[in-house]
Parts: structure tokens; sequence; C-alpha cells
């Protein structure tokens, strides 16, 4: 969909039946509130951390009339995708919880966890273990006047699938992180449900996304009509090697250890040691896709592996997709006197048409946007990397990330109530264009306000 009626969507390509890459988001924010007087100082303060954590309540208790089973919902309202809640989203939002080593955190994890347990065993259409890429968690009436009237649960006890969007596909990376976040639970709980959940997972991706291409590893998926798709991708691979390493950890089954090796060859496979980065995949399982470039492979490779021989990684995204967005920048959206650093989202994105909007009715992109969710998950990277000037750089990050939380994103709503002020990071802080056929904007995200909290916790996700 495009146009002003064109929803935004998640960093991942839409893979709903017959509606192709989704287009980018509707209007950038407005500017943010005043600075607040204890603001925090950067460094993952307290403060900070505690705005952060009152967001994701927020976005996961906003429709207390449809139940208690739920999901937290994405993005504000003002991104136009209503009560929309990605799969992805909902597992870093169980990470970032129990990161929190908190009472309330635990709670809110175990409660998305068996929400992700009650979507698996009750899917409208399957019962083989897969998520879908989005589900609804609250009524609203779409942008052609249908109304969409249910919560998490529908009437007749299904999960709701997002099927207004053509959110109905099952993507890989999403099984693999949910996979993770049930893992974690059962880790953290020692409730056999989790676990079992998260063994469904791998052997759902194992049936379905295995692959004996040259290249190997695991396919992206399929769409909304089950039918497989041909991408092969490294950041997905990159989730495997931590999902099947925790699942043979946890069950004792060593079958899992050959996948997760399957999928780290994959991963190395797209290594390009003379510029010293990942390529994102291939489409056809013989040719390496070498444009653009993504900053998540850089970074998740780094935390799911260690690897001294690949770190380099940190290093190229660090250099090759710096950014610096200020209100003189063409396009930006950024208030006059702030200004933030960070990542963008890949290659492309430095050189997106200024020119043109990302999508038909959208803004025209700001090449110096900086794109939060990666920024936070670079800062922790670099934590985990720890060589000479990684935790001050880490540093500087975060504290660009907090200026943001207090700053940018004001006046937004979940649910239509407004939201606390100075809580919850913007996906991006002006318009970016990924490069992928969608885009970020200044709206306020479960996802980077989760890896923000991770990184503010030192907590890696991939490692467990």
């Amino acid at each position: 969909m495009t146009g002003s009626q064109g929803p935004g969507f998640s960093r991942r390509a839409l893979i709903g039946t017959g509606l192709g890459v989704g287009a980018a988001v509707l209007t950038s924010a407005g500017t943010g509130p005043a600075l607040a007087a204890d603001r925090p100082s950067g460094g993952g303060s307290a403060t900070a951390q505690r705005r952060a954590r009152a967001f994701l309540a927020a976005a996961m208790d906003a429709y207390p009339e449809h139940g208690s089973i739920r999901l937290t919902q994405s993005y504000t309202d003002q991104a136009g995708l209503f009560s929309t809640a990605f799969t992805y989203d909902n597992a870093l939002a169980v990470l970032a919880h129990l990161s929190s080593r908190t009472d309330d955190g635990r709670a809110r994890a175990v409660t998305l966890g068996d929400a992700l347990l009650y979507a698996q065993a009750h899917d409208p259409a399957y019962d083989d273990g897969r998520l879908r890429q989005a589900y609804n968690v609250g009524p609203y009436t779409f942008y052609d006047g249908s109304p969409q009237p249910d919560g998490f649960v529908r009437a007749d006890g299904s999960a709701n699938v997002g099927t207004q969007f053509g959110f109905t596909g099952t993507a890989v990376g999403d099984m693999a992180w949910a996979g993770i976040a049930l893992a974690a639970l059962a880790r953290r709980t020692g409730k056999r449900r989790f676990l079992a959940g998260a063994v469904r997972i791998g052997e759902w991706i194992e049936r379905v996304g295995r692959t004996d291409e040259p290249l190997g590893g695991y396919k992206f998926g399929v769409d909304g009509a089950d039918e497989k798709l041909p991408f092969t991708s490294t950041e997905h691979n990159t989730d495997l090697i931590a999902l099947f390493g925790q699942l043979a950890r946890l069950t004792g089954n060593r079958g899992w250890l050959e996948r997760r090796a399957r999928a780290g060859a994959f991963v190395r496979r797209m290594w390009e040691p003379d510029g010293g980065f990942f390529y994102t995949g291939t489409n056809d399982g013989v040719t390496v896709n070498r444009s653009p470039i993504p900053e998540d492979t850089q970074t998740w490779t780094q935390l799911a592996l260690s690897s001294p021989a690949h770190s380099r990684s940190l290093d190229w995204a660090t250099s090759e997709l710096a950014v610096l967005d200020t209100a003189e920048r063409r396009n930006s959206t950024v208030p006059a006197g702030q200004s933030y650093e960070g990542v963008t989202f890949s290659s492309a994105s430095l050189l997106a048409n200024e020119d043109a909007p990302i999508a038909d009715g959208q803004p025209k992109p700001d090449r110096n946007g900086v794109w939060f969710e990666g920024t936070a998950h670079l800062a922790l990277a670099l934590r985990d990397r720890s060589t000479r000037g990684d935790q001050a750089h880490a540093r500087r990050l975060i504290a660009s990330i907090e200026r943001a939380q207090d700053l940018l994103g004001g006046g937004q709503t979940v649910g239509g109530e407004a939201i606390a002020p100075n809580s919850g990071i913007v996906s991006a802080s002006s318009p970016i264009d990924t490069g992928f056929g969608f885009g970020y904007y200044p709206y306020r995200h479960t996802g980077a306000t989760a890896w923000y909290l991770m990184a503010a916790a030192r907590a890696n996700p991939l490692r467990a």
C-alpha cells in the first residue's frame, strides 16, 4: 500500500500474500517535549531505563478490556499501524523485560511468552509450530472503513493474525527471535512449556527452512499463502546460531549442534575479508548479494559468534554507516539545536534519493537519519567486543539514544492514550530509507526501546 493510506512496516520485508515488500509510514513525527529537569547524562542511566520500561509497559497494557492474554503494540498510534504487534518486537520485549532483573520485568516476560505460546497453539490455519509476522492486539477501523473489533484473542479463540496489513507470512528470523525469547524464559523460570515452544519453533525452521543449495544455510521462510520464499538471509542464519545453540544446551540433543553449524557456515560464507564486513545474503542460494550492506549483519554476528577473526565488522559499521543528524541536514526532522549520532540501516541509506519520497505520499529521506535500533545493538556489540575505545564509543551512542528518548516523539499515543513524557525510543531521528523497500521514522518503537534496554544492561540476547 502506498499514498496517504499507506502503513509503515517493520525492518523486515513484508511477506503477506501478494503484497510484496512494504512501503513506509505516514508522516514524520513532530518535535519532542522540552528537556526534562532530570535528563539522563548518558551511559545507561537508571532514570532513562525506567522511562524506557514504562513505555514497554504502556504498549503492553494498552487494551485492558480485551483480556489478560496480550502482546505489546510495536509502534505508537501515529505510525499508522494501529494495534499491530510484530512477533520480532515482542521477542525483544521479553528479553528486555528479563534484562531488568525485577519481579515486574519477569512477570511481564512470562505473560508475553505465554502469549507467543498461545499464538503458536491457536493459529487460525496451522498447527505446526509457526508464528505469523504480526498480530492485532486491539480494535481499530482500517483505512478502507472495515472494522477490526477484536483484541489479540478473537471471539472464536484463535490468535488475531494481522491480515489487514498482510502480515500473515512466517519469517525464519522472526521465528528464531521468538525461540530465543522462549529459551530465555525456560532458563529463567524452569518452566518446560517455554522450552517445548522453542523446540517446536526450531523444528519448524529445520523442516521448512533447511536448504541444500550451494551456499547452504536456512531459507527466509514462507509467505501468507505458505509458499516458500527463495532468499537466504545472513541475519536470519545469525539468529539461528543463537537459537540452535541454546536448544542444544537446554535439551541435551546434539542434533541442534549440527543445525547450528549449518547456519554458522552460511554466515561465514557471507564474510568479505578484504572489506571486513558481512554481506546480506543470497536471492538464489548460489550468488552472494553484494549490495546493499546492512548494519545488523555486522553487529549481530559479533553478538552471536564473538569471533576475533570477524570482529572487524564492528569497525566497518562504525566507519561506513556512521551518521550525525542535525536540523541543518536536508530533509531532517530534528528540531533546531539538537543533534544525534549513531548509524544508519545500510549502505543504501547513505545514497538515498533525497529528492523523492521513500514511497508515494511519504516524506523524503534524510541520508543522515539515525537508526536507533541499530545504534543500540552496535553499542551492545562494542561493549561485548571491548577492545580499545569500544566502551567509550558505546557510552556515546547510548547517550545519544537517551537524548532522543527525552526530546523526540513527543505527544504520541498507544491505544489512543498518551504515553508518559520522555518514555520510549523512536525508531529513527528523521525519515530514513533502508534500501530494502521500506523506511523508518520518528515514532516510538518497542523494538528500538528493547534494544536500548539490553545495551544499557549489557544483556546479550544472542549468547546466553
